[in-house]
């Protein structure tokens, strides 16, 4: 399964969050090291949603990128 993530760069940090999961997010030094922690976040994420016995939302986020 795969879902999309938001990376926002900061002045002394990266964050990133998963839209279609509510309260995933985590934050890093580098884009990389973000990206890392987002997959252990989200693995964590989907792991406390079965444990509690929750569906687990289908990915509806949907990217598109604005010329302008």
């Amino acid at each position: 399964m795969k879902h999309e993530i938001v990376i926002e760069r900061g002045d002394h940090k990266v964050s990133a969050y998963v839209p279609d999961l509510p309260g995933c997010w985590a934050t890093g030094a580098t884009s990389e090291e973000v990206e890392r922690e987002m997959r252990r976040a989200i693995r964590f994420h989907i792991e406390g949603l079965r444990l509690d016995g929750l569906p687990l939302p289908e990915p509806a986020a949907k990217i598109e990128y604005v010329e302008m």
